[in-house]
């Protein structure tokens, strides 16, 4: 999983590139989450993409070792980040949480390096205190970003049914604890708190979709996937 990101990028973004442009802050060019938050929300997104496509599915029950994940027979995803987690899925089903933690901090810096070849986010070497080589991340002038902060605002703030990609990534934002940094563009409330875990529950509405996406988003926070932030929110 360590190959460049410069080659073989799909025409549509991936689930966990939108979650980072989200969780990215143009104004100071840091991303929300930074660590082990920001690696478990990738890992999540991507898995959640899977179900979405329907390349894996993960036990409803809860065993000793958490909720299974297991591959779907089938055509490998085209997506290389995808295919790479699905065929590790492939080798051997492993529970959600194992694989978490063994995916999660790889996914970063390809996940970041397509963000910014898709000219959203931008690299800019600086100094610090006039001797140290730096490079910060500034932002990449489109409008991407403002596309899916409307809709995921709209679900968040006023309630409303989304479609199912503006659902996942509302769950998986309101999951990484991430949301109340992103005060200045959702307003952080109580109101905000409660859809959020709505949406984390699969409460999608008419956004509902399979049984497998259902059961990957609850496996996700049934997993203690992120058990951190949830500790932070109370």
């Amino acid at each position: 999983m360590n190959e460049p990101t410069t080659t073989e990028i799909p025409a549509a973004p991936a689930l966990a590139e939108d979650i980072l442009l989200l969780l990215f802050d143009p104004r100071s060019g840091t991303i929300a989450g930074e660590g082990s938050n920001l690696f478990h929300t990738l890992a999540g997104a991507v898995l959640v993409e899977l179900a979405f496509q329907g390349h894996i599915d993960i036990d409803e029950r809860t065993t000793f070792k958490g909720r299974q994940v297991h591959a779907v027979a089938g055509e490998a995803p085209a997506d290389p980040i995808l295919r790479d987690v699905w065929e590790r899925v492939v080798r051997k089903s492993t529970d959600v949480h194992s694989l978490i933690l063994e995916i999660g901090p790889r996914l970063r810096a390809r996940v970041l390096d397509r963000v910014v070849e898709r000219g959203h986010i931008g690299r800019e070497d600086r100094k610090t205190l006039g001797l140290f080589n730096t490079t910060a991340l500034v932002d990449g002038g489109t409008s991407h970003r403002a596309d899916l902060l409307a809709p995921v605002r709209s679900a968040l703030v006023d309630g409303e049914d989304p479609d199912p990609r503006t659902a996942a990534l509302a769950a998986l934002l309101a999951a990484s604890g991430g949301l109340p940094s992103l005060y200045k563009d959702i307003p952080w409330s109580g109101a905000v708190y409660t859809r959020g875990r709505e949406l984390q529950r699969g409460a999608w509405g008419a956004a509902a979709v399979g049984e497998s996406v259902q059961r990957t988003m609850a496996g996700l926070i049934a997993s203690n996937l992120f058990v951190t932030a949830f500790i932070a929110d109370r």
